[in-house]
This record gives C-alpha cells, structure tokens and sequence, in this order.
C-alpha cells in the first residue's frame, strides 16, 4: 500500500504563489506516476497535472498551464505543484494520486491523499 499526504494549502491572495507538497509513504516510490487533482465545492473533480516516474514526461491542464508546474523529487518521496499567478477560481481541494504506470489526466490512479485546501481571495 501506498499512503500520500498533500501539505502547503492555504489562503493566497489573487496574483500570489504557492507550492502543494505530497508526501509518499507505506511502499517503495519506484514506478509510480503522480497527478494533481482538484475540486471546488458544488462541482467536479478535475485534472490539473501529472508527471510520470522519471519526470521526462508532464501533463498538464488548459486552466493551469503556463502557471503551475509539477515537479517531483523521488529521493524525498516527494511530488510538488509550483502555482504562481493565483486566481479565486483556483480555490478548489487539492488531491494528490498515484498510478503504477505512465502518467494520465483520467480518474483511474491507484492511491489518493486526503487533500489540502487552497483559497484564493480576490
């Protein structure tokens, strides 16, 4: 079993940045593919990004791109998502994942986090 820890959530105000950190532990990191989801109250989980085990390989949504980055550093079990350029439909739950296999924008990943709560006021 794989056990994920999201950390770094808070409140931001519109234009700032802030960095989700997941923490992985419980099984070995090897292999394993990492994805940011979010969701806002009243409405659907979405993709944000997804880097695959070696890091040569990111996904990323339409809504984030150009503004988040994911990263990941696999000596700290570590995946991070670098957000810059916040706005108040940012504000959302952030979930962190992860899938034994490549990276991918579906729901289909096999270890979930808890979330970490992001607000960003206007």
């Amino acid at each position: 079993q794989v056990q994920l820890v999201e950390s770094g959530g808070g409140l931001v105000q519109a234009g700032g940045s802030l960095r989700l950190s997941c923490a992985a532990s419980g099984r070995t990191f090897r292999g394993y593919a990492m994805g940011w989801f979010r969701q806002a109250p009243g409405k659907e989980r979405e993709f944000v990004a997804a880097i695959s085990w070696s890091g040569d390989n990111t996904l990323s949504s339409d809504s984030v791109k150009g503004r988040f980055t994911i990263s990941r550093d696999n000596a700290q079990n570590t995946v991070y998502l670098q957000m810059n350029s916040l706005k108040p439909e940012d504000t959302a739950v952030y979930y962190c994942a992860a899938v034994r296999g490549d990276p991918n924008s579906s729901y289909k990943y096999d270890y979930w986090g808890q979330g970490t709560q992001l607000t960003v006021s206007s």
